[in-house]
């Protein structure tokens, strides 16, 4: 009986041993490049996302704001990539006229003075609402961003032609229509730009992924379905080396309270995913029963090893990009004063 515990004792060390080899991050090469902050929405106003469903309108929710930037607007999404954004994540939904603009919502009555499906109104109908109208952070008191110069929803093409350059878009189809990939293509020919190239993404339900995979073979395209496959196969057996095929040509999502939980983090996953043409995002915490969110404190930026050389989902640009970069921080005095008494009423919170 002892023969075979011993023997049992050892197969269990060894096999420790060469799991711990073979996952281990420390003996993998560290990858080249850095770290790439995808500015979700562009510069945006923070809400409070406890209890946030689908259909929510979280302009209601917003901390006291810190800037006067909206969602989804030129003004936004180009200073985002100025304050250090690699990529900056805009929404789009088309018009009642067959273009496409920058918005989130469903329906206009949350954001906008306007009401009804976005969908069902032209792009000049669109341009001519204020976007910054239902903004609160006092349950209706007061309403600090209506009337600012830059709260005007914007076309795709607009947006994207003053977008610097080098600068990379991730599109989120907001509805499961193929045909808005379609649509999307053909704003992007006429722009002259072609989305492999310049290192784009697009991300929504399956049905507009798979046209754009079909229009742009080598394009970075998932949907957040695909992406929750890969993160669990790979958090399943991601311990043999093996990748899973759910991972290939995939988007894996790291948590960032749940980076334990990931095979060879991070140097050694990041080789594997390279391997098989996947991207990694790194997110916000974690929360249950709660939408996943990105980064929102410039601390958390600490959390993440220096080795990473993907992407990070950020939520508040604002801060966090000036944090990773300070070079690029174009804010006043003003801004910076505003930003840090809004991040100490953050942490208040949490």
């Amino acid at each position: 009986m002892k023969i075979w515990l011993t023997r049992i004792g050892t197969f269990a060390a060894i096999a420790f041993l060469v799991l711990t080899v073979m996952n281990a991050s420390w003996l993998a090469d560290t990858p080249g490049g850095s770290v790439k902050l995808i500015a979700h929405r562009g510069i945006s106003q923070h809400f409070d996302r406890a209890g946030v469903e689908q259909d929510t309108c979280t302009a209601t929710r917003i901390e006291q704001p810190v800037h006067e930037f909206v969602e989804n607007t030129r003004f936004g999404v180009v200073r985002a990539a100025r304050l250090g954004a690699e990529m900056v994540e805009i929404d789009i939904a088309p018009t009642a006229d067959g273009e496409l603009v920058a918005f989130h919502d469903w329906t206009l009555d949350c954001r906008t003075d306007g009401t009804g499906p976005v969908r069902e109104a032209t792009l000049a109908e669109l341009q001519a609402l204020d976007a910054g109208y239902g903004y609160t952070a006092d349950d209706g008191k007061t309403f600090p961003l209506r009337g600012t110069p830059n709260s005007r929803i914007q076309s795709i093409k607009e947006i994207v032609r003053y977008l610097p350059a080098g600068k990379r878009v991730m599109f989120n189809f907001k509805s499961a229509a193929a045909a808005e990939a379609d649509m999307l293509a053909a704003v992007l020919k006429d722009l002259g730009r072609d989305p492999v190239a310049e290192g784009d993404s697009f991300y929504g339900d399956a049905p507009p992924v798979a046209r754009i995979r079909e229009l742009y073979p080598d394009a970075w395209a998932w949907s957040p379905e695909a992406a929750k496959q890969c993160t669990s196969d790979y958090i399943a057996y991601g311990w043999t080396s093996i990748v899973p095929a759910s991972c290939e040509n995939g988007t894996l999502i790291i948590p960032i309270n749940r980076q334990f939980l990931f095979w060879g983090w991070p140097n050694r996953l990041t080789s594997r995913m390279a391997e098989v043409n996947a991207r990694v995002i790194v997110t916000g915490p974690h929360v249950s029963n709660e939408l996943n969110t990105g980064l929102t404190l410039p601390e958390q930026l600490g959390d993440i090893p220096r080795s990473f050389n993907g992407y990070v989902w950020v939520d508040d640009i604002w801060t966090i990009g000036p944090a990773l970069y300070p070079d690029r921080d174009l804010r006043s005095a003003d801004d910076i004063a505003k930003a840090n008494a809004g991040l100490e009423r953050r942490r208040e919170r949490q």
